[in-house]
């Protein structure tokens, strides 16, 4: 995610348009005009599929207006929401589409891998060339690989125009500061929004009263952190499963409110240590409220996660695999006299010594038991992650909901089927929305390893409650008992219930609304740009701009991004590609109807 921020959906009901799409092409009917040479012109305008959601419309009617005035005749296929937009992908019902990609993870080879790649979790590519770019960029370190990355984008946008960017976002949320304490209130870079650290104004509310939220989206993907990475559970697959690593607001790595105490890159940058805490056990739901199941959160949990994680074939529509598949080996340190041979990249000193820094006491033993750890004794688990090749950019995923850690007990006792013939109708799979939706179906089996575990939901709202045992007496204690997440689909309902107080918080506000929020003193507005960039996908799999770069390009130098920002009052920034929140490469995609009517007239040429 986004998603990718994938990442991200709302809907309007509007009608479907799934007709399929004829190119327009020279033939005994074209309209045709004289060159100043006298020989014809083919003047025809090309027929071109776009998909989109009815969310879109504001950035459908600018594409379209782009397009028309630039020798295309654009048939729309709108989808209500998210799930029939990505039926409508999935059965290449376009020729190009609006997608979006947020980096949640601060990392470049994540705003790539899973899209462009061969192979790629959302990838329908396969160009070899945009293959070797990215491996080679995922083993360079950010000094080296700005220069990789701008012959990515030369290549993904300018030779081969497979994506045409429109903007790059910027991230925002309004919140009732009558409400909500402003200080607890986080908006960071590329990282979900925290829970655990936000609080009311009134503290005496913390017990009783829920913090309301806000999402667009009822379905969710998955609750099985590796099964979902989309808009609909990012968010929440963050804030029910703890991770070895965090991110700072400004995207910087950080073990701050993770499992880890500390932890250690050593020399050569292909392995990596983890010092765990011991002071979070997992949660799970009884009568409806969350319970402490008396079972700690360790190594082996650790272990077990990262690698069903890695593993394509761990889970049925496992959906984040690419992001974790350098990862070779995932083990227990229980010799503290390995962690003193081994030096820190980069440094004199030992992993060892890097891992014991701002611990409650010195490391006296390594545990195999989870257990046996008890950190005030200088009891401790470490795990030692090996990659396939010297990979800095693994620490960012490791940061990623999809490596948050589940319980290995739990998991295997739920996930019972063969995965090569997991039949949806008959299997129930660990995080199946299904068993937490309130029905006949209701059956909750969430073990969460994170500050708070759903309870239950409707198409109305989620129902959360915090972990009784996730680092009681710390900073990183839930303040608050019960958060809710209403959906509301509708960008104008959902402003309208932040102001009337339905909800406190209001995440992706459009920029379109930020005066509104301004204008209200009971609000507070937050921004800052983000790692969201939106682009025209083009269907690279079937329909004549799969064939045509040349078709394609005409496409991509009709869109002119200079119109998008006047639309949203330069609330948004000019992007190449998904990279360019991340890297400056100083390259720039300029509109060109000159170019255009060279690229469509080749096009039709090669008919």
């Amino acid at each position: 995610m986004k998603k990718g921020k994938l990442a991200i959906a709302a809907a309007l009901s509007l009608s479907l348009v799934a007709s399929a799409c004829t190119l327009s092409t020279k033939d005994e009917t074209a309209e045709q005009s004289a060159s100043p040479s006298g020989a014809p012109v083919d003047t025809t305008p090309v027929d071109i599929e776009l998909l989109a959601q009815n969310s879109n419309e504001a950035d459908v009617n600018i594409i379209r207006d782009q397009l028309s005035k630039n020798g295309f005749n654009v048939k729309l296929n709108l989808q209500p929401d998210y799930g029939t937009f990505k039926a409508q992908q999935d059965a290449g019902n376009y020729d190009i589409a609006i997608s979006s990609w947020t980096t949640v993870t601060g990392n470049p080879d994540y705003a790539v891998r899973s899209l462009f790649k061969t192979g790629g979790d959302y990838s329908i590519m396969s160009d070899p060339e945009i293959d070797t770019l990215i491996e080679t960029a995922s083993t360079q370190t950010a000094a080296q690989y700005a220069e990789t990355y701008k012959q990515l984008e030369q290549k993904l946008v300018f030779d081969k125009a497979y994506i045409a960017p429109l903007y790059n976002s910027v991230k925002s949320q309004a919140f009732s500061q009558d409400v909500l304490n402003k200080d607890t209130v986080r908006l960071s870079k590329s990282r979900s929004l925290p829970w655990e650290v936000l609080d009311f104004k009134d503290t005496s509310k913390r017990a009783k009263d829920p913090i309301i939220l806000q999402s667009t989206t009822p379905t969710l993907t998955s609750l099985d952190p590796i099964k979902g990475n989309d808009g609909s559970i990012n968010i929440i697959n963050t804030n029910q499963y703890v991770r070895l690593l965090n991110l700072t607001d400004d995207d910087k790595l950080t073990a701050e409110g993770s499992l880890s105490y500390n932890f250690a890159i050593a020399e050569g940058n292909s392995e990596y240590y983890f010092i765990l805490r011991d002071d979070i056990n997992f949660a799970a739901i009884k009568d409806k409220l969350a319970v402490d199941t008396g079972e700690r959160v360790g190594g082996d949990d650790v272990i077990f996660s990262l690698l069903r994680a890695k593993d394509k074939n761990s889970v049925p529509n496992h959906r984040t695999y690419t992001l974790h598949e350098h990862i070779s080996k995932v083990e227990l340190v229980t010799d503290a006299a390995a962690l003193e041979a081994v030096k820190i990249s980069g440094s004199s000193d030992t992993v060892k010594s890097g891992l014991e820094k701002g611990l409650p006491a010195k490391i006296a033993a390594l545990v195999s038991d989870k257990k046996e750890s008890s950190n005030k004794d200088g009891k401790y688990q470490v795990v030692k992650l090996t990659t396939t090749k010297a990979f800095p950019q693994v620490l960012n995923y490791l940061a990623h909901q999809s490596a948050g850690i589940v319980s290995k007990k739990q998991v295997e006792a739920i996930n019972t089927y063969d995965v090569a013939k997991f039949d949806p109708n008959k299997d129930i799979a660990y995080g199946d929305q299904n068993t937490v939706t309130e029905g006949a179906k209701y059956n909750n089996t969430l073990y969460t390893s994170g500050p708070y575990i759903l309870s239950s939901k409707t198409d109305y709202e989620a129902n959360f409650y915090k972990n009784p045992a996730y680092m009681k007496g710390t900073a990183n204690e839930p303040k608050v008992n019960n958060i809710k997440v209403r959906f509301i689909k509708d960008m104008d309902s959902t402003l309208s219930a932040l102001r009337s107080g339905e909800i406190h918080l209001f995440y992706s506000v459009p920029e379109t609304k930020y005066d509104v929020v301004k204008g209200d003193t009971k609000l507070a507005l937050q921004t800052l740009p983000s790692n969201a960039v939106s682009y025209l996908l083009f269907n690279t799999k079937n329909r004549e701009v799969a064939k045509s770069a040349d078709l394609r390009k005409a496409v991509l130098y009709s869109i002119n991004q200079d119109e998008f920002l006047a639309y949203y009052k330069n609330n948004k920034i000019k992007a190449v590609s998904t990279v360019s929140p991340l890297v400056k490469t100083g390259l720039e995609v300029k509109a060109d109807s000159a170019k255009v009517k060279d690229f469509l007239a080749k096009y039709k040429a090669s008919k």
